[in-house]
C-alpha cells in the first residue's frame, strides 16, 4: 500500500495581510506537492480575490474539500471557513478578517490534534483584529497551548535558520517588566524544555546552549545591574549540575556580532527583542517560527501581516515556504525520536567488588 504523504494544516491569518499572495507564490512552486498534501484552512472568496488583483500565474488552482479525509495529493486542497460572503479590505484591520483567521486557527488545531493533519503551519494575524472574547492572547502560541490543554509556561518559542535557533525566556511583555519575571525556575525550565527540542526535534545528540545576559556588558560587575551575577550564573550552574550544557551569560551585541553565535546549537535569549530583532537582521527572509513543548508540529513564518506592501505583490514566500519544510522535517525528526526511545532498555543494578556479582533478574514479557 503506498504510504500518504503527510498533511499540512495551514491557516490563512489576517486575510487582509500578505497570506494569501505568499500562499499563493508557495504553491506556484509544483515541486512542494511531492512532499506534502498542503490543506489550507481559508476562503474561497479571499482566494478568488487576491489571485484576480495579483495576477500570479498557478498551474495547480485550490480545490474545496470538506474535510481533511478528503484531501488529495499533489492538488491544493481548501477547506472553506467562511460560509457567508466577506469584505477584503486590504491593508486594514477589519473584526471581519479577525474572525476569519480565528476560525481557520480553531478548526486547523483540532483537525491537527485529533491526527487528521500531521503538521500545523500558521500564517500570520493581527492580534488587534482578533475576536477578543475567545481569542485574549497576545499570540498564537499561548491560544495554540490553551487550546490542547497546556500551560503556555510550559512551552516554548524558537526562531531558527538553518543552524541557527533563538528562543525566548519571555515573550510578549513590556520591557519595564522583564525583571521581575525572569526567575531561576522560568529560566531553567526554559532551558530544559529547548535542551528537550534540539534532541527530539532537531536530532542534536548533546547541545550546547548559549544563555544571554540581561544588562550591557554582563552588568560590568555590577556597575549595570547584578542579575547576571545573583540569578544567570547559578542558573548555568544549576543546568550543568543537570546535565544540560548551558553556557554564559554572554553579551548580546558582541554575541551575534561575532562568530561566537556560531558555536552552539541554541540560543536562550531573555527577552523579545533582544532575541529577535538580531535573529530577523539576519534571517529576516529565511526565518521559522517553532513552538516546542506541543504535542503537535507547530511551525510559521517570522514576519507578520505586512500591511504596508499589501497588493503590491512584492511579498517573498521565502519564510512560508521554510515553515512548510521546516515542519516537515521536524515531523519527521520526532518521528524517529519516538521509536528510538519506545522500548528503552531497563536499568540494571550491578554491585561491583563482590564476589557474588549478579545482575537483577529482568521479567520476561508475556507472549
Amino acid at each position: 500500500m503506498e504510504k500518504r504523504l503527510p498533511r499540512v494544516a495551514i491557516t490563512h491569518g489576517d486575510m487582509n495581510g500578505i497570506s494569501y499572495e505568499i500562499l499563493i507564490k508557495t504553491f506556484a512552486e509544483p515541486m512542494i506537492l511531492d512532499l506534502v498534501c498542503p490543506i489550507i484552512y481559508g476562503s474561497s472568496k479571499a482566494y478568488e480575490y487576491w489571485s484576480k488583483l495579483l495576477k500570479i500565474d498557478n498551474d495547480t488552482p485550490w480545490k474545496i474539500i470538506k474535510h481533511p479525509r478528503e484531501a488529495k495529493q499533489g492538488e491544493i486542497n481548501l477547506i472553506d471557513v467562511c460560509k457567508d460572503p466577506i469584505e477584503i479590505s486590504p491593508g486594514n484591520i477589519s473584526t471581519e478578517a479577525g474572525h476569519a483567521a480565528f476560525k481557520a486557527l480553531e478548526m486547523a488545531i483540532e483537525d491537527t490534534n485529533q491526527g487528521q493533519c500531521d503538521i500545523l503551519v500558521t500564517a500570520p494575524i493581527n492580534k488587534a483584529a482578533m475576536p477578543q472574547d475567545v481569542f485574549p492572547y497576545k499570540g498564537h502560541t499561548d491560544y495554540i497551548a490553551t487550546k490542547l490543554g497546556i500551560d503556555p509556561k510550559e512551552v516554548l518559542m524558537i526562531l531558527f535558520s538553518n543552524n541557527t535557533r533563538v528562543a525566548l525566556a519571555t515573550t510578549h511583555c513590556a520591557v519595564k517588566d522583564i525583571p521581575q519575571l525572569l526567575s531561576k525556575e522560568l529560566l531553567i525550565n526554559k532551558l530544559s524544555l529547548l535542551e528537550r527540542s534540539l534532541v527530539q526535534d532537531f536530532e542534536i545528540v548533546k547541545p550546547r546552549i548559549a544563555l544571554l545576559s540581561l544588562n550591557p556588558h554582563v552588568g560590568d560587575k555590577g556597575l549595570m545591574g547584578n542579575e547576571e551575577e545573583t540569578l544567570l550564573k547559578p542558573v548555568i550552574e544549576e543546568c550543568i549540575s543537570q546535565n544540560i550544557f548551558t553556557f554564559g551569560p554572554y553579551a548580546p551585541d558582541g554575541f551575534f556580532g561575532s562568530d561566537q553565535m556560531f558555536l552552539f546549537d541554541g540560543i536562550l535569549a531573555l527577552y523579545h527583542d533582544q532575541g529577535l530583532a538580531p535573529f530577523k537582521a539576519l534571517f529576516m527572509n529565511s526565518g521559522v517560527n517553532f513552538t516546542a513543548g506541543l504535542p503537535i508540529v507547530r511551525t510559521s513564518p517570522d514576519h507578520g501581516t505586512g500591511y504596508d506592501i499589501v497588493g503590491k505583490g512584492i511579498a517573498d514566500p521565502t519564510s512560508m515556504r521554510a515553515a512548510i519544510f521546516a515542519g516537515l522535517d521536524i515531523f519527521r525528526s520526532r518521528k524517529r525520536f519516538q521509536r528510538a526511545t519506545r522500548n528503552p532498555l531497563r536499568k540494571a543494578k550491578f554491585d561491583r567488588g563482590n564476589d557474588n556479582e549478579k545482575l537483577d533478574p529482568i521479567e520476561e514479557d508475556a507472549d
